[in-house]
């Protein structure tokens, strides 16, 4: 079983920037794909970015040279930088992780991130 809590939403300005973070619990997280996902209100959850466990990345067109995803191994964590903001870019961001590269199997409980024009 695996935990993930998610931290560093808030509300930005347009232009600017957030790191977000994804702490998680279990002592093979170096094995997982770890993912970001996006959900905007009256919207459906759609795929921001993934880090595979061999350090592979792909991220949605509409934040590709934008934002980057990352991890620490060592603290057990997932992060997604995410630079020149946009309104467009307001949702509320998931973590999720999984090690069968099937569904994804863990969720986070979400963190808002908000950017004001």
């Amino acid at each position: 079983q695996v935990q993930l809590v998610e931290s560093g939403g808030g509300l930005v300005q347009a232009g600017g920037s957030l790191r977000l973070s994804c702490a998680a619990s279990g002592r093979t997280f170096s094995s997982y794909r770890m993912g970001w996902f996006r959900q905007a209100p009256g919207k459906e959850r759609v795929f921001v970015a993934v880090l595979r466990s061999g350090g592979s990345t792909v991220y949605a067109d509409s934040v590709k040279g934008r934002f980057t995803i990352s991890r620490d191994n060592a603290k057990n964590t997932v992060y997604l930088q995410m630079n020149s903001l946009k309104p467009e870019d307001t949702a509320v961001y998931y973590c999720a992780a999984d090690s069968t590269g099937g569904s994804w199997s863990y969720w986070g409980q979400g963190t808002q991130v908000t950017v004001s024009s």
